[in-house]
């Protein structure tokens, strides 16, 4: 009964969606504000109705429901609660759902918080919207649909991929799966701005919070998948170039120049077409990696395997998209106008080179990336682009953003003075060079640019806080005063660089990890990085719907016991697979980390040992720069108070109606 409703409740969406998008697009022209406050309205609606749909189809889960094919194919009453629910979107229909389901959540937030956007604008994003909406639902209802029947259902379910029985990869889709769908509302302020035919510093002050929004959960999203991949893989890396992580990172690269170039936007009435231009590529990239990872042509860990009538559908679909998209930027783009005047040193010019090299970078992990499946299936060329590609080809393109990540926010609109803020970044310069020139004599070359990187980064965020409280220019009490006079967003980008430049510490604190892949029994020792790895004890245990073989090992150091770790292996006895569970130890600056293969067959058990020095700054950076965007979100001057809109003029000077 409940399935039957959570089909008809996900019916009624489509429907919903239909009337959202026809009203939106078409209403605003009539000038009737009935017909204006129906789209925010119907997007709140369609919203209720999905979630209504999601929660029958968890409910399915929960009381193993067998007529339910979902639940018979990805789930099992032995499989614990938490995980049969996680198991709704642990495969394509159920992850399907739920991202129409966040679709319909980012039209309801518009519906619902943009009182101060314009009636038509707001109308008008509501409608694109919806019809995107209509589109990924009829693609659900069609040939994805999550509550197929099955009759006689089986007696027992195949069980929750045990790969995904980890609490990080629980959390981990669905914030992912927000960042990925959260662009959609750039998109559609993008579209809705070309329909309107103008952008201007109130465009950009309404889009900005939206894409903050997206690009927060993604940054999140991606930081939780990095740490499942290195906890739960048990190979002991935070990042391997996956073309499914790489597909994931890059609308959070082009997010980022998007959310640079809308305060451009907002702040000196420039970049306009850009901007456009970059909330349509990159709600573009998060389609096109949904389509990719259920495609089939990246053959990943994780990708979803599709029929072929689901890859075609989604193909077409995207396309569509896409495409529409484009040919209406082509048509209204050169109608908008900018008017902003700055030189090259400014901050307005640091910005721009931040998109330049950002849209670079992104242009080399998206070739890398797609070129191979490509030049296999067009060409029967097979080619190979791993980690050794990105590193060489991505990592240099990232100094100069680097560089202007520190002086940027120290300059100027408009105009500023180069060797000025060179004077007030001499104490990041000298800490860069001085942690080159040891890394550079010790022989770690990359570990030398990474380390200087960040202590460029870190100290430049910390001198534009000293400069922004006028830190030992006025007595103490009153810089600590002005701290909390500072705006919400001043922080938050702060954290932002601040973070980054954390994560690029623990990146090139990483690069100087030691490990050892060795065999011992019981009693037998091994060095590494200057500690003693002894094998105790084996021994057998049994969970909920698995057996597990756990080692237990005593780190030592000089003869003292240091710590004690317990690897384990399990074994899923439903799906006949088995899992690695990592044992990790940290002090904050370095993580000591040992995975168990299994017994060898000369008896002896197999081990990988592993020293991180600064790994958990990975982590930490990430969750700096998703604080510091939380934090801008909540800036006052986002949400009330956006300025007037200035009318727009075209490239010959006349006004736009």
């Amino acid at each position: 009964m409940i399935p039957a409703l959570g089909h008809f409740a996900l019916v009624l969406a489509f429907v919903i969606s239909i009337a959202q998008a026809a009203l939106g697009l078409f209403g605003p022209p009539l000038r009737d504000r009935r017909v204006m406050a129906a789209p925010p309205a119907l997007a709140i609606s369609q919203f209720l109705m999905l979630a209504a749909s999601f929660g029958a189809l968890v409910w399915a889960g929960v009381v193993s429901d067998y007529t339910v094919r979902n639940v018979a194919d990805y789930s099992s009453s032995m499989t614990p609660l938490f995980y049969r629910i996680a198991g709704t979107w642990g495969n394509h229909d159920g992850s399907m759902l739920l991202w129409c389901l966040i679709l319909s959540f980012c039209g309801a937030i518009v519906g619902a918080f943009g009182r101060g956007i314009p009636s038509s604008l707001r109308a008008r994003v509501c409608g694109v919207m919806g019809l995107v909406s209509t589109g990924f639902l009829l693609f659900t209802l069609t040939v994805s649909d999550p509550f197929q029947r099955i009759w006689p259902p089986p007696l027992h379910g195949a069980g929750v991929n045990p790969v995904l029985q980890s609490p990080g990869l629980v959390v981990h889709p669905p914030v992912l799966y927000v960042g990925y769908v959260g662009f959609s509302i750039a998109f559609a302020f993008a579209v809705a701005a070309l329909i309107e035919g103008r952008v201007d510093a109130a465009w950009g002050r309404w889009v900005r919070p939206w894409t903050l929004f997206a690009w927060t959960f993604l940054t999140a999203g991606i930081c939780l998948g990095s740490l499942w991949s290195y906890t739960v893989l048990g190979w002991g890396g935070f990042w391997f170039w996956d073309p499914v992580e790489n597909v994931a990172l890059l609308p959070w690269i082009t997010g980022t120049a998007l959310i640079h170039s809308a305060i451009v936007v907002e702040k000196r009435d420039s970049l306009k077409v850009w901007t456009i231009l970059l909330s349509i590529t990159t709600f573009a990239l998060s389609l096109c990696g949904t389509f990719l990872v259920r495609s089939g042509i990246l053959n990943s860990v994780h990708s979803f395997a599709v029929s072929p009538a689901q890859g075609n559908f989604l193909l077409v679909l995207i396309s569509i998209t896409i495409i529409a998209s484009l040919i209406l930027f082509v048509i209204r783009a050169p109608l908008l106008a900018s008017t902003g005047v700055f030189a090259p040193v400014s901050r307005e010019g640091a910005l721009i080179l931040n998109n330049v090299f950002l849209c670079i970078i992104a242009a080399v992990v998206f070739t890398g990336t797609l070129y191979p499946p490509f030049s296999d299936l067009l060409f029967n060329v097979q080619l190979s682009v791993g980690a050794p590609f990105f590193d060489r080809t991505v990592l240099p393109l990232t100094a100069p953003l680097i560089i202007a990540m520190a002086a940027g926010p120290l300059m100027p609109w408009k105009r500023a003075d180069a060797l000025a803020i060179l004077r007030k970044l001499w104490l990041s310069g000298v800490a860069a060079v001085i942690l080159l020139g040891i890394m550079l004599f010790r022989g770690h070359a990359v570990a030398a640019l990474g380390l200087a990187g960040a202590a460029w980064v870190i100290i430049g965020s910390l001198v534009d806080l000293a400069e922004k409280i006028r830190l030992f220019r006025v007595p103490l009490g009153q810089s600590l005063g002005r701290v909390f006079q500072l705006q919400r967003a001043q922080i938050g980008a702060i954290l932002g660089h601040l973070g980054f430049g954390v994560m690029v510490l623990g990146i090139a604190g990483m690069t100087l990890r030691v490990h050892t892949v060795t065999v011992l029994r019981p009693g037998q020792s091994v060095a590494l990085g200057g500690y003693s790895w002894t094998l105790k004890s084996i021994h057998k245990s049994t969970g909920p719907d698995y057996t597990s073989q756990q080692a237990t090992v005593l780190v030592s150091r000089h003869g003292n016991p240091v710590m004690i770790l317990k690897p384990a292996l399990h074994y899923f006895t439903e799906q006949k697979t088995q899992t690695v569970i990592a044992a990790i130890r940290t002090n904050g600056v370095r993580n000591i980390f040992a995975t168990f293969a299994g017994l060898s067959k000369s008896g002896g058990a197999e081990f990988r040992f592993n020293i991180h020095p600064l790994a958990p700054e990975l982590w930490f950076g990430g969750l700096l720069m998703a604080i510091g965007g939380t934090l801008s979100l909540f800036d006052r001057r986002l949400r009330v108070g956006a300025p007037a809109r200035r009318a727009n003029t075209l490239v010959d000077g006349s006004a736009i109606p």
